[in-house]
C-alpha cells in the first residue's frame, strides 16, 4: 500500500488543539478525508475521522448523543454517565468511521501526514499561497436569496443637514423614507394648545362661596 497523496488545511488558531485537517489518496484509487492532527501532551498526532456515539431515549426512541443530558425529542432526563469507558476510565463516545487495523499501517499514515503538515507550515509562508485541500466551499459566504435583496436597505444623507433619508428596495421599486421628517412629526404634542385643559377652569371647594347660613350639621333636623 502506498500514500500518494496528502492535503493539508491549517487552523489559524494557535491556542486550539486541532492543527489541521487533511486528507489522504492510497495508490491514486482511495481518498479518506477529514482525518484531524491534534496537538497532545507528547506531541501531535493523526485522529482517524469519527463519529459521535449516539443511543436511544427509552421514552420515546429517539437518537441523543451519549453526553445528552434531556432527551432532544421528549425532553426526559438522561443520565450524563451513561457511556462505557476504556481501560483508562475515559468515556467512549465516538467511533472511527476508517482507521488502520494493525500498527505498521498507522504509523505509516501517521509519518507521512505529519510529514506533510510541516511541509505546508513553509509552503504557506509564500507569497500565492493556495490551500489544496478540498473542503467543498464549506467556508464559502452563502449568497443572498432573490428576496433578501428585493428588501435591501441603505442608507444615504439627505439633502438638508442634520438629517438623513432610508431608500428601500422592494420589486425593482425604490421607496424613500425621511427621517428627519418622522422625527419632527414624533416630536409634536399630542395635544394641541387648544386641548390642553386650562388650569384657571380647575375649580376645588375652597374657590366655591358658602351661602349664609351654610355650615357643618347644617340639613340635620
Amino acid at each position: 500500500m502506498d500514500i500518494s497523496e496528502v492535503r493539508i488545511k491549517l487552523m489559524n488558531d494557535p491556542h486550539e488543539r486541532l492543527l489541521a485537517f487533511c486528507s489522504i489518496t492510497f495508490d491514486v484509487s482511495f481518498v479518506i478525508r477529514d482525518l484531524k492532527i491534534i496537538q497532545g501532551a507528547k506531541g501531535a498526532f493523526v485522529a482517524m475521522p469519527s463519529r459521535k456515539l449516539m443511543d436511544r431515549c427509552p421514552k420515546c426512541h429517539n437518537k441523543n448523543h451519549l453526553r445528552a443530558s434531556f432527551c432532544n425529542q421528549c425532553g426526559v432526563r438522561l443520565d450524563e454517565n451513561r457511556a462505557e469507558k476504556d481501560d483508562a476510565g475515559r468515556a467512549r463516545l465516538y467511533a472511527d468511521i476508517a482507521h488502520p487495523i494493525n500498527s505498521e499501517c498507522r504509523e505509516l499514515i501517521q509519518q507521512e501526514v505529519l510529514k506533510a503538515y510541516q511541509d505546508e507550515k513553509i509552503t504557506a509562508q509564500k507569497d500565492g499561497y493556495i490551500c489544496r485541500y478540498d473542503d467543498f466551499g464549506e467556508e464559502d459566504y452563502a449568497r443572498l436569496s432573490p428576496y433578501e435583496e428585493d428588501h435591501e436597505e441603505t442608507k444615504a444623507p439627505a439633502e438638508t443637514s442634520g438629517s438623513e433619508s432610508i431608500h428601500i428596495r422592494k420589486n425593482n421599486q425604490v421607496f424613500r423614507i425621511d427621517s428627519a421628517k418622522t422625527s419632527q412629526e414624533s416630536s409634536q404634542p399630542h395635544h394641541t394648545a387648544a386641548e390642553q385643559p386650562e388650569s384657571d377652569k380647575v375649580s376645588s371647594n375652597e374657590s366655591i362661596p358658602r351661602s349664609r347660613g351654610d355650615s357643618f350639621g347644617s340639613g340635620i333636623v
